[in-house]
């Protein structure tokens, strides 16, 4: 039997390299995800539409934690990179992507 699909919205990278776990990514990492569950906002809940994982280094050691959001829109890839992010605003990008909005701007940093 094939595994399951769940049609996803967008897929959130919370980076755990060395310098981000210093910085609190692996508690950011556990409050984003509570809070995907509690939302109803994670790929396996009933309307739920984001994936999140926990990736090796995002490439911006010094200012982190780092958050990565990739998604389709408009026919293309999106892609918003996120330096010293706080749970606040990793809450803010999972919401902008389930609703299919506009990335917020603040701390936004690469492509």
């Amino acid at each position: 039997m094939p595994p399951k699909f769940f049609p996803t919205r967008g897929h959130l990278l919370v980076c755990q390299g060395q310098n981000c776990q210093a910085r609190g990514s692996v508690l950011l990492s556990k409050a984003l995800w509570n809070h995907l569950e509690r939302a109803s906002l994670a790929y396996y809940k009933q309307g739920g539409t984001l994936r999140l994982t926990e990736s090796g280094c995002l490439g911006a050691c010094s200012y982190g934690p780092t958050l990565c959001v990739y998604r389709h829109r408009g026919g293309e890839l999106e892609e918003g990179w996120y330096a010293a992010v706080d749970f606040p605003l990793a809450a803010k990008v999972a919401q902008a992507v389930h609703e299919e909005a506009e990335l917020p701007e603040d701390r936004k940093y690469g492509p």
